[in-house]
Parts: C-alpha cells; structure tokens; sequence
C-alpha cells in the first residue's frame, strides 16, 4: 500500500490563504465594482454624496439597495444603469443639477420606496415617469407614479413644477410623506383638484407651509390648502357673459338656418304645384282637340251621302 504524499508547506500556506480571503472578503455583489471617490459597504449601501460628481457613477454593485448621490453636479441619470439596480429602495439625488431624465430611468425599480429629487430644475414629470420621468415643462403627468406602487416617501421640492394632476398621486397606496414645497406653483382650475388634496391629506406633505401659490398674482403667496375652496367655487360658477352670447349666437343660426329651409321649401312647393297645374291642362287640352277632329269627320261622310240618293233618281228619269 503506497502512501500519499505529504503536503508541503507552501501549500498549506496557499490553502490557509484561500480561506482567510474567501472568509473575510465581501459578496461577489459588492467587489464587482464600487466606483471611483464612492464608499460601498456590506450593507449595500453605495455613498456617493458630495464627491462634486458630473457624471452617474460607474460599476456599481448590482445588489446595491441604497444610493445617496446626493450634493453632486450630475445632469443626467441613465436609464440603462439605474435599471439594473432592480433591488434598489432608496435613491437619494436631491441637489444636482438635473434637468431632464429620459424615459424608462425608472422603469425597473419596482421596489423604490424612497425618492428625493429635490433641489434639482425639473419642470416636467411626463407620462409613466417611474417608467419614465422626463423634465421639460413645469407638469406632472396623470401616469407618472403608475408603476411604483411601493414609493412611500416622494420629495419633489425646490423645483421648477407648476402644474400637478393628483391621480398620479392617488395611485400610489404606499405614499406616506410628500414634499412639494418651494415650487413655483399656477393656482387656477388646473390644480383646484391639488389644492383640495393638499388640504384633505394635510398629514402626507412635509413643508406644506412652504407650498404655496406662485401665480396668479391675486393669489400669490397664499398656501394651497387655502385656496382649493376659493378656486372650486370660481371654476364652477354659473354661466357668464360669453357663455349666453354663445347660447344666443347659435340660436340665431338654428333659427336663421330652419327659416332658410322652410322658405326653399315653400318655393319648390309653388314651383312643383305650377307644374302639375299646367301639365294637367295641357293633357284636358289634348284630350278636347281628338274628340272635337272625330266629331268632324262624321259630319262630313253624311253630307256625300245625301247627295248620292239624290242624283240615283235623277238618272232614272
């Protein structure tokens, strides 16, 4: 019976480190890239925040659930790397300078619970924003929130928003805190439905001291949960001036319109009714011109008679 060979001490020192370094060293989800000036621990949790970044940051940890990216200079946040992060529930990109975020950026992160997007310029938050969330000019899109169900908490503030439609915020049963504030908000009948919410759902909005009216100007300055009364009762008033002489404009063109066509129809009317007249009388005088030759002709025929009995006896004499 032969023996194995004994192992030899460089090899049990390479075995030893081996195991120290798979002990000791993080999941294959965090060394597969932490990017540069950014601090990733086990806890997945990506800090990238005042790194005076330009850029999203590269090779980050699929697996990473928390990223603060906070108090940097990015402009843009592409869709095709934040969609990998698809286990990502907090992101935190409050003070940047975005300015537009293309479709689809958020597309992916069906477990988002967390967003901060405040201190940025956005000016539009377009159709299926989280998928996708476009910032052009100052409105939210009805569809915006549709497909991030777990959000819960949604800062939006210190932007350039003017205009919000509440069911892309209704759709979300999660949303505990909202933070509107510091927007220049338009108080008209676009967001009448806003200004109620705001008052009704007072408990959700975090500086809702600080969400107040930009324009118009009789408004100016006024919160909105104040004015949602107001703007109901102005955008469902009663008729105005412009209301009744529009009532009264296509009155008179129905009216004018049925009397044209009742007069036309009289006319053609007559004109038919002078027709049938005279070709009734046309035919009445066809009808006396045959019997009147064949009475005529009758006559006539007798007349040579006559006159042939009369010479017969003549002629026997």
């Amino acid at each position: 019976m032969r023996l194995l060979p004994e192992p030899s001490a460089q090899s049990l020192r390479l075995l030893f480190l081996f195991v120290f370094v798979m002990g000791v060293a993080p999941s294959p989800a965090l060394t597969a890239g932490c990017p540069d000036r950014c601090v990733c621990d086990d806890q997945l949790v990506v800090q990238c925040a005042g790194q005076e970044l330009t850029q999203f940051p590269n090779d980050l940890p699929l697996a990473t659930r928390q990223l603060i990216i906070s108090n940097n200079r990015i402009a843009d946040l592409p869709a095709l790397q934040l969609n990998y992060l698809s286990d990502l529930v907090y992101l935190d990109c409050s003070n940047n300078s975005l300015t537009e975020v293309s479709e689809s950026t958020f597309g992916n992160l069906r477990k988002l619970a967390y967003l901060d997007l405040s201190f940025n310029t956005l000016l539009l938050i377009e159709d299926r924003t989280f998928g996708p969330l476009a910032s052009l000019s100052g409105e939210i899109h009805p569809d915006a929130f549709s497909e991030n169900v777990a959000l819960q908490v949604l800062d939006l503030s210190r932007n350039n928003l003017t205009v919000l439609n509440i069911s892309s915020l209704i759709a979300l049963p999660a949303l505990r805190s909202l933070e509107l504030s510091s927007n220049p908000w338009r108080c008209d009948c676009d967001t009448e439905d806003l200004c109620l919410w705001v008052q009704i759902e007072g408990f959700k909005f975090q500086g809702e001291g600080q969400t107040i009216c930009h324009s118009p100007p009789e408004l100016a300055g006024q919160r909105l949960a104040e004015v949602g009364m107001q703007l109901r009762a102005d955008c469902h008033q009663g008729l105005g001036y412009w209301d009744y002489l529009f009532f009264i404009a296509i009155g008179f063109v129905i009216f004018s319109a049925g009397t044209v066509s009742a007069w036309v129809m009289g006319v053609l009317m007559v004109l038919y009714e002078r027709y049938s007249k005279r070709k009734s009388e046309e035919l009445d005088s066809d009808d006396e011109d045959e019997r009147g030759g064949m009475g005529g002709g009758g006559g006539g025929g007798g007349g040579n008679q006559g006159n042939g009995d009369l010479s017969k006896p003549g002629m026997q004499v």
